[in-house]
């Protein structure tokens, strides 16, 4: 994996985006930020879950008041105000206790609209994300290149970074995202090489668990192999804990999450399992919940067949093997038991528990 673009180190709240600080986790809330119970309930799930940074949209001015409610029930994740077109919304927001906004400069109105909300985040340290979506491009750039492409995009988020660097603001997020991978990609790589701004990765409006986690993991996660981005969103139309449990699994995949914990590695199954591996593995990741387990840092083999099990998963601490209605358990390639297979997920929990410290 190629070696972590080095850019400029942003502080939120708490966390550091950028420089060498590790990437960030970040998913959005889908309540009604009035309903303040519900959106407190739902960030304390998503903090809990693993998020690092929570976003919340903000549709008007009264609105704002969620994050000082929040910040009074004692939440401690960074939260980022999602704003549109009336700079007031994120004046209100600073004010209370927002620790980032998120806004497009070319939206909000007039350059002293902009410079309003440049003079209330400067004074309360709050940095801000510039976003550009392939959907809101300005008119005369998608004149100019025909559609919204990777250029585009990253020509649009450059001149509304230009537009903060002339009032002197320099303490800059930028997202460049598109439904089109590919373009999401390419409209990254561009802004990689012209700006040291950290980077917030994500394939907007990319569909469904299934088909938004693959056009996620394949966006964020090119990008991430090339040692591009310092934040990530895997936007889904699903729950937004799955957008959490999505980010984390991409970045434990590449060895970039410092908080992953067990490693599962698994085969496919083939004609050569005699032992119904797809339910006893969801068995062990459902026991691996209840029994605490998953921030212990080992790898984890699930193996279908004795053949080629220990030697395929030599690199793994501990693992099964199976056989004809039975399972080896071996640890570091090395068998130390069979046990039916009825009782091996029992048994690898009661061993991972027993001989594996967290």
């Amino acid at each position: 994996m190629t070696a972590r673009r080095r850019s400029n180190a942003v502080r939120v709240g708490k966390l550091t985006v950028g420089g060498d600080a590790p990437i960030t986790v970040q998913s959005m809330t889908n309540t009604d930020p009035r309903d303040r119970e519900a959106t407190l309930r739902q960030v304390r799930a998503l903090a809990l879950r693993g998020c690092d940074l929570v976003r919340l949209a903000v549709p008007d001015r009264g609105a704002a008041s969620i994050f000082s409610y929040l910040k009074e029930q004692g939440i401690t994740v960074p939260l980022v105000a999602d704003i549109h077109f009336d700079y007031k919304i994120a004046l209100e927001a600073v004010a209370a206790g927002a620790d980032k906004i998120r806004i497009n400069p070319g939206n909000v109105g007039s350059r002293d609209n902009v410079a309003a909300v440049v003079r209330a985040c400067r004074a309360a340290g709050v940095p801000i994300r510039i976003g550009v979506n392939g959907g809101s491009l300005e008119r005369p750039l998608l004149e100019r290149y025909g559609a919204p492409t990777a250029e585009a995009i990253a020509e649009s988020a450059l001149g509304h970074a230009a537009i903060l660097e002339s009032l002197d603001f320099f303490d800059t997020v930028i997202s460049v995202k598109s439904s089109d991978v590919k373009t999401m990609i390419d409209a990254n790589r561009i802004l990689a090489e012209k700006t040291d701004y950290p980077l917030h990765l994500g394939v907007t409006e990319a569909g469904g668990l299934k088909r938004g986690m693959i056009k996620g993991a394949i966006g964020v996660g090119t990008l991430l192999s090339e040692g591009i981005g310092d934040t990530v969103r895997v936007s889904l139309t699903a729950d937004p804990l799955e957008e959490v449990a999505a980010a984390r699994e991409i970045l434990s995949a590449l060895g970039l999450d410092p908080t992953a914990g067990i490693d599962v590695v698994s085969c496919p199954t083939c004609g050569r399992t005699k032992i119904d591996l797809i339910p006893l593995l969801a068995a062990f990741e459902k026991g691996l919940d209840e029994r605490g387990l998953r921030k212990k840092k080992l790898k984890v083999a699930f193996m279908g067949c004795a053949v080629n099990g220990p030697g395929e998963a030599r690199e793994a601490d501990i693992g099964i093997a199976g056989g004809d209605g039975e399972a080896l358990l071996f640890k570091r390639g090395e068998t130390i038991a069979k046990y039916p297979a009825d009782r091996i997920v029992e048994v690898l929990l009661d061993e991972i528990e027993k001989s594996f410290p967290t």
